[in-house]
């Protein structure tokens, strides 16, 4: 790697800013949900599969970005990702009322996919770009680089609040916010060069790329994308998706001479899913659930200031490292820890002042998920190159748009409706939606219709049934964040787990890639 050709500072900040042109898209469609709601009519359950497409595209860009980044080479991911970003634009803004609920529904869902398959592709580039330009602190500058996420977070909420609460804009002109930071990101890659992975550098096979992979990395990624054309594509038959998860993991242990895998890496991959269903997932719906216990405008104005927090701590991993004394994995068990008990205390807000303290307990555990389990990634298996980490962060955002987004939006939606049907069945009849909410294996539940809600809330002087359609919503907004917060529950353990595993190696510390292949 050259450095006289090679600009590492140019290059992380493009990184930077391809990420927030990405939260900057993901919180703009979090913040106008309730405007698709009450003008197509849509269940939160067919909002959370909207929203979550904006994340299962994703892990296929990174996928296959993943695999063919070395060969191919980041400037042309990149100018595909741009040619992405734009086409999804047009394919949003497409969808209007007068087409149908179905067909504006299908508008609607692969635009937002192919925005996430752009993102998808950029991440592929960012991830081991940073690693490797950096590799002496990656949990340092892989969470400046992610630092990023955040701050598109708070500038999408920000445009909501401006352009939807006070101003009264379309959400069309809010999303194409998100299409100003990539024209930026576009014009900071051009015209760089870059470097290749360790494992490209010391001319490693893909083989020898994907056999930390091995059968048991190749089981997770075939379950994810079964899951994911099981959800999308409904009428398949189940023999079929069995067989193509089959092919996937017999694809990857011809790769890889049927090598097993790392066990250790096998569970990294398992937690990164939890990662992206309760980071991912809570973001997306946050600001709807808090803005409807508080108002509209609370609810942005705590989702910024949340987002902001992260965007701050993600520039002190090293300060927390260094002077804390604490490893990635202990990291990782005391943010885990934090975000319980911050999901828990937000599902029982009742104040302004109450929510920004919970969540900013909830903010500062979930900050440095994300990238410090692509550090553990990268420190501790560099023979894969790319190839793992991109695989871990697509099976996040897969998680995030498959179980967390939608697993919210069902779970919105049973609780709401089962509190409606015992406080006033006979308003419950009359409100039920047209079609059914499911969700995985989950019962179907009859959601209460999107329209009914936001004409209950539209009114000044609510009926009484309408009363209980808005105390119901509550209800149901509390007790999803409740069942939320069982999730960094078990990411805490699995945590520490890690910890102990560590420790009885004599600790944690970054591998070469002859240390790996030793046993390190």
């Amino acid at each position: 790697m050259s450095s006289s050709t090679i600009n590492p500072q140019r290059l992380l900040w493009a990184g930077f800013t391809a990420i927030l042109a990405t939260g900057v898209g993901f919180a703009v469609r979090g913040g106008i949900l309730d405007n698709w709601g009450a003008e197509f009519g849509f269940s939160a359950t067919q909002l959370g599969v909207i929203s979550g497409a904006g994340l299962t595209g994703f892990c296929f860009g990174i996928f296959a970005g993943g695999l063919i980044v070395d060969k191919l080479g980041y400037g042309k991911l990149i100018v595909a990702s741009f040619a992405m970003h734009l086409l999804s634009a047009v394919i949003t803004l497409t969808a209007s009322p007068e087409m149908g609920m179905a067909t504006a529904y299908n508008y609607l869902f692969w635009g937002t996919f192919m925005f996430a398959l752009a993102n998808g592709a950029l991440e592929a580039v960012a991830n081991p770009l940073v690693a490797r330009l950096f590799p002496e602190n990656r949990t340092h500058y892989l969470n400046i680089l992610h630092a990023s996420w955040p701050l598109g977070l708070v500038l999408g909420g920000v445009i909501g609040w401006v352009l939807d609460d006070r101003m009264g804009v379309s959400w069309k002109v809010q999303l194409v916010m998100f299409l100003l930071p990539t024209v930026v990101y576009g014009i900071m890659f051009l015209g760089q060069r870059f470097p290749k992975s360790e494992a490209a550098e010391k001319g490693l096979s893909l083989g020898e790329m994907f056999k930390d992979v091995g059968l048991l990395g190749g089981v997770v990624v075939a379950g994810m994308l079964a899951l994911f054309f099981s959800a999308t594509f409904p009428a398949l038959p189940t023999w079929l998706l069995f067989a193509g998860a089959l092919v996937v993991v017999l694809a990857i242990g011809k790769i890889t001479s049927f090598a097993v895998g790392s066990v250790v890496l096998f569970v990294l991959f398992g937690a990164h899913i939890l990662v992206g269903a309760v980071e991912l997932g809570t973001d997306g719906w946050i600001q709807n659930i808090t803005g409807n216990i508080l108002s509209s405008e609370q609810g942005k104005a705590l989702f910024v200031i949340t987002s902001l927090t992260m965007f701050v701590l993600r520039f002190c991993a090293a300060w927390i490292e260094k002077n804390l004394k604490l490893s990635p994995v202990s990291l990782l068990c005391v943010c885990a820890v934090m975000a319980f008990i911050g999901l828990r205390l937000t599902s029982g807000i009742v104040t302004f002042g109450g929510a920004v303290l919970a969540l900013l307990i909830y903010g500062v555990g979930k900050t440095f998920f994300w990238p410090t389990m692509l550090a553990i990634c990268g420190d501790r298996f560099p023979r894969t190159g790319a190839i793992a980490m991109s695989i871990m962060g697509g099976l996040g955002m897969m998680s995030g748009g498959l179980i967390g987004l939608p697993g919210l939006g069902y779970a919105k939606d049973r609780f709401a409706s089962e509190a409606l049907a015992e406080s006033a069945p006979q308003v419950y009849a009359v409100t039920q939606a047209a079609e059914p909410s499911g969700w995985l294996f989950f019962d179907p539940v009859a959601a209460i219709d999107g329209r009914a809600l936001a004409e209950a809330k539209g009114v000044d002087i609510p009926t009484d049934d309408q009363l209980a359609l808005i105390e119901s919503d509550l209800i149901g907004d509390r007790h999803t964040l409740k069942v939320d917060a069982y999730i960094p529950a078990t990411l805490a353990v699995i945590y520490l787990g890690f910890v102990v595993y560590y420790r009885s190696r004599g600790g944690y510390r970054r591998l070469t890639i002859e240390e790996e292949a030793a046993g390190g």
